[in-house]
């Protein structure tokens, strides 16, 4: 069998890594194909270098764009990279343009695909990736749902039972296996930071950073957070948020400390020790919910309604005096909540039920 791992930003390498590990382990023949959507250095390349994952085999170098422009490129280089090696399977995971075209070629060409990551809804069709997730569902053979939650989702939208495997998620295992390697890490003692006694935040999503009023309304309400609780906010600033907060002119509160975007194993360290955490990013909410530091959302909407219902996490909008509120409120909160992503052996099922 050969298998063909499919990713193309931060997110999916980190996530891909225990795929990546167990085929290793196993000695399966795979190849890593990167669209490079992520571009930068500290939002790609470290990532394989700090993980000790294997070079890709092939790199588009893709980058940014319009969504038609990144996705068109991808369709094309990847197609050609498919016929040429010929895999039995394609892995994907997530929601990003690069899943998409991935399970679109792959489709296309007749080569069965497995989503990881399946059955994932936030029922907001302004936001690109649930478009992404979608249609990359109703693509795909195999459809990896990391709960029972997702797979009733993929039951009600039509998708034959035969198809879907609750198998957890890889960012569990990630974590995990990451903890390890993040033990020795020194970006706390570089940023002057104590345990607890910091608050980490992380914007992106273009609803937020497009958007002049919700971003300044998340900015204002982290200056809230710094009156009331007088600890420093760590900001480690995607270069989208970067763009638009010059763009917009919007003046940053005292208390917020911007850095540059960090490593995988650096960030997990900084989240791992955070009082608690201010984000947009899907991912960061599992990962917060797994190692049991308080979130607050920053959007109306998630699709991680499991971090809801074991109250890791909590919605706070844009609206300063909500984030204010809702940061009191999970501040309250014991960190006792079930994590529902799993145990850590989700690569193991996922790469058992593909060779069985």
């Amino acid at each position: 069998m050969k298998i063909s791992i499919i990713l193309g930003t931060r997110p999916e390498i980190i996530k891909m890594a225990p795929i990546i590990r167990e085929c290793q382990k196993r000695k399966i023949n795979f190849f890593i194909l990167h669209t490079n959507q992520h571009y930068s250095e500290n939002l790609d390349k470290i990532f394989f270098r700090e993980l000790r994952l294997p070079h890709p085999k092939y790199n588009l170098e893709v980058g940014s764009g319009t969504h038609a422009e990144q996705t068109g490129k991808m369709l094309i280089g990847i197609e050609k990279i498919l016929i040429k090696e010929k895999p039995d399977i394609v892995l994907t995971e997530g929601d990003t343009n690069t899943v998409l075209a991935g399970n679109l070629v792959a489709t296309k060409l007749h080569i069965k695909t497995g989503h990881i990551e399946a059955g994932l809804r936030s029922y907001f069709r302004e936001m690109p990736e649930e478009i992404n997730r979608i249609l990359s569902d109703r693509c795909s053979d195999y459809l990896f749902a990391p709960t029972e939650k997702a797979k009733g989702i993929l039951v009600g939208e039509g998708i034959p039972k035969k198809k879907i495997f609750v198998t957890g998620n890889t960012i569990v295992d990630a974590v995990y296996q990451s903890l390890k390697l993040a033990q020795n890490r020194i970006i706390l003692k570089k940023l002057n930071l104590e345990k607890e006694k910091y608050f980490l935040l992380t914007i992106h999503r273009p609803e937020n950073v497009d958007n002049k009023e919700r971003l300044k309304g998340i900015l204002e309400g982290t200056g809230l957070i710094y009156k009331k609780f007088n600890l420093p906010i760590i900001f480690p600033i995607h270069p989208r948020s970067k763009k638009m907060l010059k763009t917009f002119k919007l003046k940053i509160p005292h208390g917020v400390k911007f850095i540059e975007p960090v490593g995988y194993l650096d960030f997990l360290r900084l989240q791992a020790n955070a009082k608690l955490i201010l984000t947009d990013s899907g991912g960061i909410q599992e990962e917060a919910c797994i190692l049991k530091i308080p979130c607050v959302t920053l959007r109306d909407n998630t699709e991680r309604p499991e971090t809801l219902e074991v109250k890791s996490n909590i919605l706070a909008g844009a609206n300063p005096i909500k984030i204010l509120n809702n940061t009191e409120k999970m501040l309250m909160r014991k960190k006792d909540w079930k994590n529902p992503f799993g145990c850590g052996k989700t690569a193991k099922m996922i790469i058992d039920i593909i060779l069985k």
